[in-house]
């Protein structure tokens, strides 16, 4: 069975069943039209392939550039500073020394180095007393005589003046100590 009009079982609320269907009413009925305003969105254009492109941004790579040679310059400045303020001041005066060798007295060779110093030479100190730096020079005022040279192990201050203490007429000593005992010497000298 077909029905045109409401449906016949449960009543709507606030109806009754005898009142027709009827359409739904307009909420805009009487009101001016008005579309609800939206905000305008542009479409993106598609790029344009043959435009001059701007120029590759290099702040970034000159930045890096000038902070890599500020640490570089600021690095080697401090370095002099360093080595200039670290420097120890006690600088030997310079000494005159005769050119010909004195009469009698044994010649130095041919390394003036403090290694190859023998008994009966002189040497002087062109360092300091803290780092010494011993050669052969002529003998003359301001130098020492080597007066017994003992090869071997050497191992330190208290055992150079130990093996010094035996030897008469010693002032000085110098010592050379490394990590190979073969080279290690021991110089008791006596000042000229």
């Amino acid at each position: 069975m077909s029905q045109n009009g409401p449906h016949s079982g449960q009543s709507w609320p606030g109806k009754s069943p005898e009142e027709p269907y009827a359409e739904p009413a307009d909420p805009w009925v009487g009101q001016p039209h008005q579309i609800p305003h939206q905000p305008y969105t542009p479409v993106p254009s598609p790029p344009d392939w043959n435009a001059p492109q701007p120029p590759p941004r290099r702040g970034f790579a000159m930045g890096a550039l000038v902070a890599v040679l500020s640490v570089l310059a600021g690095g080697g400045i401090a370095t002099t500073v360093w080595f200039l303020l670290g420097r120890d001041d006690e600088t030997p005066a310079p000494l005159a020394v005769p050119t010909t060798a004195a009469a009698g007295g044994p010649r130095p060779q041919t390394s003036e180095d403090a290694r190859f110093a023998e008994k009966g030479q002189c040497v002087r100190n062109e360092g300091t007393n803290n780092e010494p730096e011993l050669r052969i020079v002529v003998c003359a005022a301001n130098t020492y005589e080597v007066l017994k040279r003992i090869d071997g192990s050497a191992n330190g201050e208290k055992d150079a003046m130990g093996k010094c203490a035996k030897v008469t007429g010693y002032t000085k000593w110098y010592y050379y100590d490394t990590e190979y005992d073969d080279v290690d010497f021991v110089l008791c000298l006596k000042e000229f």
